[in-house]
């Protein structure tokens, strides 16, 4: 839904099954309609659309997009952003650390993502500003074994940023490119973020860097940043300093724990086989020595130093309206945090997010209907972005 100062408000599809554009097509009818016509009745709707590689080349078929562009002129609905984070399957089968391959080394992440814009070129509204977010270039662990890596992750950004450019050219709609740092990704923190993008602006010409730069950016996903420790604030002030485009931001909320008996024990619940919930540790009083795990079950099998543990924090989004039962908390302070300094910097991201993808693994006291879950988020973020004056009472502008 559209908000105040031109900016956007969507729910990421990500959180339903589809890996084939009949099964994406078929989710938005069966969720995405009877939710719109609930929380957002009379006004234009704004769909975050998820595309797999396969649903993506189903999409691109004429016939199929041109039916897609009846549909939401139809049901009064528009697209302004795609999750192109996962190229493969995303729900019901071992996703983990293949989430991030291909990379961005790969010739097939970038024609994937090209593959991307291209629709969303087709489908968003002329004059305005339409987003693809993806993967923080590679996995560490990827690049740590192939560090030639790291120059193809250049090169590919390069094309695809040239390629974004031209086509923003002919259709007359801003795109951009927004890189999601996250936990054990080639760019995690705030920091390695923008050295990230500094050597990447050093690799080019100076004019073509600054062009790039208007063409891919960051997508703060405040889950991400959360698990970091990172203070909201900081780090955005951080990312607008150093020149980077705040492509979108992910309204979304990690797990915390002390991780004692008790939370060590609470915590099994959140172990599944599906996605991968780096956990990062910190110690009383040494807010700079973090320690990191790879995924949840790596953590609670490290018994060794991990007692004088304050606090750890695990890549599990969790709905953005249910305070979790202790002895968890959640990150939603950072959520808060991050539409507070929207709020003084209301022209800095039009494209706001919802993303919780992990209904389906959803402890059962975290778990209601999907339809409704997603009720409750789109009540919740409107109301906090009203208290903030980025929604009229209504929610539109």
């Amino acid at each position: 839904m559209r908000l105040r100062h031109g900016a956007h408000l969507a729910y990421c599809t990500n959180v339903h099954r589809g890996e084939t554009w009949p099964e994406t097509i078929a989710a938005l009818e069966r969720h995405t309609l009877p939710l719109r016509r609930r929380v957002a009745a009379g006004q234009p709707f704004a769909i975050g659309l998820r595309l797999g590689a396969r649903a993506a080349s189903e999409l691109a078929e004429s016939s199929n997009l041109d039916a897609f562009r009846r549909w939401l002129d139809r049901h009064d609905c528009y697209v302004f952003t795609i999750n192109g984070f996962p190229f493969g399957s995303f729900h019901g089968t071992r996703v983990k650390e293949q989430v991030y391959a291909p990379d961005w080394s790969s010739p097939e992440r970038l024609a994937y993502t090209c593959r991307l814009f291209e629709l969303l070129a087709a489908l968003a509204p002329r004059g305005g500003s339409a987003s693809v977010s993806t993967v923080p270039g590679s996995f560490k662990r990827f690049v740590a074994e192939e560090p030639g890596r790291r120059d193809a992750i250049f090169r590919n950004l390069t094309d695809c940023g040239r390629f974004v450019a031209s086509l923003s050219e002919k259709t007359e709609v801003d795109l951009h490119l927004g890189l999601e740092p996250e936990p054990c990704c080639l760019f995690e923190t705030t920091d390695e973020t923008v050295a990230f993008f500094a050597e990447w602006r050093e690799s080019e010409p100076a004019a073509d860097a600054e062009g790039l730069l208007r063409r891919v950016g960051v997508n703060y996903d405040c889950c991400h940043l959360a698990v970091e420790f990172e203070s909201a604030t900081a780090s955005l002030d951080r990312l607008a300093t150093a020149g980077l485009r705040l492509s979108k931001l992910h309204l979304s909320s990690a797990l915390r724990v002390r991780p004692d008996a008790d939370g060590r024990r609470a915590l099994q619940a959140f172990v599944e086989p599906v996605y991968l919930h780096q956990v990062v540790a910190r110690r009383s009083g040494e807010t700079q020595a973090l320690r990191r795990y790879q995924d949840l079950p790596d953590a609670l099998a490290d018994s060794t130093g991990t007692s004088a543990d304050e606090e750890w924090r695990v890549h599990f989004h969790i709905p953005l309206h249910a305070a979790p039962h202790e002895p968890f908390r959640d990150t939603r302070d950072h959520l808060l945090a991050a539409l507070d300094w929207l709020q003084a910097h209301p022209k800095a991201c039009s494209h706001l997010e919802m993303e919780t993808y992990t209904w389906e693994v959803l402890p059962p006291e975290l778990r209601v209907p999907i339809d409704e879950q997603l009720a409750r988020e789109y009540d919740w973020t409107l109301a906090a972005l009203r208290e903030r004056g980025l929604a009229e009472a209504g929610g539109a502008a």
